[in-house]
């Protein structure tokens, strides 16, 4: 039987009386052994993880804030947007002619510019990452710069570092996949351990919910570890499972469609009528997105820039009643431009993997539920490295309970 540094003499009396309840408490600490070999291994990842996840919640703001004369434009009164065929030349324009453009985001507001992002290998076979920002109004260039190279591992950019120590850790795409993946699932594990070992068996519910008035800093650590713990749980769990699936979805995919159909948009191909034939333009597929959902402000547009590559559109604010959703996202063939996949929970046909599936980036962004949402994320990720430390300080402090003991 063990007990903790704040366990009273008659609490230790009453649970030698009451022997389900020290069984209970032998079975906690076996979770509890568990619970602090994995934070302290995969704390430091955890914190990281945490600390570029809230940055990146805000990452639209932030990349506006450093790059303000490329990013933010003034808008003209009453003006409109010019066609979007117009806006994606201007920034071919501005790249070489070798430039593939393979991405694009439409202004969040009515103050952005488009960022659009190419990719441009060199001669010695090295890929540049370039984003160039066009006014929507003039279709003029308002900036560009190179993010990054496929030879080099660290990013250029504050943003594109925060995403890939996020999503990668800056390591190889071969490695990191395992690595991220991985931890995040032990960190499942870790957070619902850390729940059980949080559960008053006792049934003292308010003590294990606050901090205890007056305490010491010994207990002030202990208290801010179990408070930070259990109110980011709701969470932290759906947070890190959509990572998982985010890295891992030829692993995690294959696991769901046990329990249900599910299709992942990023595994449909175009399929070339003859060698060379011509493609649908990026503007082009965008139209016929518009065309399926006319309501739908576009977000994400992902470039077909390779022969068997597809043109997916992800649209905002989608009228769909009755779904508290309101993204779309529509995958087309660059060469016919059928649709060939619509990620769409409101569907009659969409199973419940797919809705499943629907939801990971929406609860990962926070962007499910709105600024609200964002925000929640933002303080579950800034939970994270004090999780760790407080971890630490605990692990620490009863290292050297345990030494005065013994002597």
């Amino acid at each position: 039987m063990s007990t903790n540094l704040y366990q009273p003499a008659s609490a230790v009396r009453k649970e030698l009386q009451n022997p389900s309840l020290s069984r209970l408490k032998f079975r906690r600490q076996r979770w509890l052994t568990v619970h602090l070999w994995l934070g302290l291994t995969l704390g430091l990842l955890l914190s990281i993880y945490g600390i570029t996840g809230s940055i990146l919640v805000f990452y639209p703001e932030i990349d506006e804030w450093l790059h303000p004369n490329m990013l933010v434009v003034q808008a003209p009164a009453q003006a409109s947007y010019r066609p979007l065929a117009e806006i994606f030349a201007a920034g071919k324009q501005a790249m070489p002619a070798n430039a593939k453009h393979n991405f694009a985001t439409y202004p969040r507001n009515e103050y952005a510019a488009f960022k659009l992002r190419f990719a441009v290998a060199d001669a010695s076979g090295a890929v540049e990452r370039w984003e160039v920002g066009v006014d929507p109004y003039t279709a003029k260039v308002t900036g560009k710069q190179l993010q990054g190279r496929s030879d080099e591992w660290l990013p250029y950019t504050f943003i594109d570092l925060m995403f890939e120590l996020h999503y990668a850790l800056l390591l190889p795409n071969d490695i990191s996949t395992v690595v991220v993946g991985v931890s995040g699932a032990l960190l499942i594990i870790s957070t619902l351990t850390g729940l059980i070992v949080w559960w008053p068996l006792t049934g003292k519910w308010l003590q294990a919910l606050v901090f205890k008035a007056g305490a010491g800093k010994v207990r002030f650590n202990y208290d801010l570890h179990k408070t930070s713990g259990f109110y980011t749980a709701l969470v932290m769990v759906p947070v890190l499972f959509s990572g998982i699936y985010m890295v891992l979805p030829h692993n995690v995919v294959p696991v769901l469609e046990l329990f249900s159909p599910v299709t992942y948009r990023y595994w449909f191909q175009s399929t070339p009528p003859a060698p060379n034939a011509p493609a649908i333009g990026m503007d082009e597929a965008v139209a016929i997105a518009f065309k399926q959902y006319p309501t739908g402000r576009p977000h994400w547009i992902y470039g077909a820039n390779e022969p068997t590559k597809t043109y997916t559109v992800c649209q905002d604010g989608v009228d769909a009643p009755g779904s508290i959703l309101q993204r779309r996202c529509t995958v087309i063939d660059r060469y016919s431009g059928k649709i060939l996949d619509l990620d769409d929970p409101s569907l009659p046909t969409a199973t419940a993997g797919e809705i499943f599936t629907h939801w990971q980036w929406p609860l990962h962004s926070g962007q499910a539920f709105g600024m609200a949402g964002r925000i929640m994320v933002c303080i579950t990720g800034l939970a994270c490295p004090v999780l760790f430390a407080t971890g630490v300080i605990r692990w620490l402090q009863k290292r050297r309970g345990g030494r005065r003991a013994a002597k």
